[in-house]
Formats: structure tokens, C-alpha cells, sequence
């Protein structure tokens, strides 16, 4: 008899972990932006490695040091993939978020590289601004 319960629960976990995955399969697939998102950074993060490993980056001031540039690339990558949810409908609701943290990581970027004095009343503004725009437009 213990045997047999041991083989039900061990059927109902196989089921449960099956259906976990399945999900987390079309959780993925159901969410092209998100995926081509992160291969953005990744791939915005390899040639900037690239070009310090060639030398690139020393004969442009303007990327040294690269993890500013790498912020602010991120930032970039983060408010196009908000615009592209904003424009696609069942997808609103992410795009006020990724476009917040877009803004912040441009502004951590260009406050590394330039200093904080003018950079932070901007981020906040732009972050504001977002909030607003978010709150007074319509969902699908």
C-alpha cells in the first residue's frame, strides 16, 4: 500500500514538473521581446568587450571607461524594448517598468561618466514623466 502511494505521488510530481516546464516553454515563446531584449545586452556586452580586447577603446576616449557605455547601451535597449510593448497590445502593462529602469540606467551611466549635478534632476524627471504618461493612458 505505501508502495502505491509513493508511485501516485511520483506520477503526480512527474505531471507537475512536466507542466512547470511546458509552461516556462511558452512563457518564453509567448515573449519574443523580452528574449531579443537580453540578446540585445549580450550582444551590446560582447562587442564592448571586443573592442577593449582589440583595442578599440583606447583610441576613443569617449569609451573608456566601458562599463558607463555599457550602461547607457543597456538603458537604450531597455526604453526601445518598453516602446515596442507599448506598441504591442496584450503587452502595456511591462512597457512603464522597463522604460523606469531604462531611464535609471542611463543616468547611473551618464552620471559615472559626467557627474551627478545635472543628471539626477533629469532622471527623476523623465522617471516622473513615465509615471504620469503611464497612469493617464488607457489599457488594453
Amino acid at each position: 500500500m505505501a508502495d502505491r502511494k509513493r508511485n501516485e505521488k511520483d506520477e503526480k510530481d512527474e505531471k507537475q514538473n512536466e507542466k512547470e516546464e511546458k509552461g516556462r516553454e511558452e512563457k518564453w515563446r509567448s515573449d519574443p521581446v523580452n528574449a531579443v531584449t537580453w540578446a540585445a545586452v549580450l550582444i551590446w556586452l560582447g562587442l564592448l568587450l571586443l573592442a577593449r580586447t582589440t583595442g578599440f577603446i583606447d583610441q576613443h576616449d569617449w569609451l573608456d571607461p566601458w562599463p558607463p557605455v555599457f550602461l547607457l547601451g543597456w538603458g537604450v535597449i531597455m526604453i526601445v524594448q518598453a516602446v515596442a510593448r507599448g506598441i504591442m497590445p496584450g503587452q502595456r502593462w511591462w512597457a512603464p517598468g522597463s522604460m523606469i529602469f531604462g531611464f535609471i540606467l542611463i543616468g547611473v551611466g551618464l552620471g559615472w561618466s559626467f557627474g551627478w549635478g545635472w543628471i539626477t534632476p533629469v532622471v527623476l524627471f523623465a522617471i516622473a514623466g513615465t509615471i504620469l504618461f503611464s497612469a493617464f493612458v488607457k489599457r488594453k
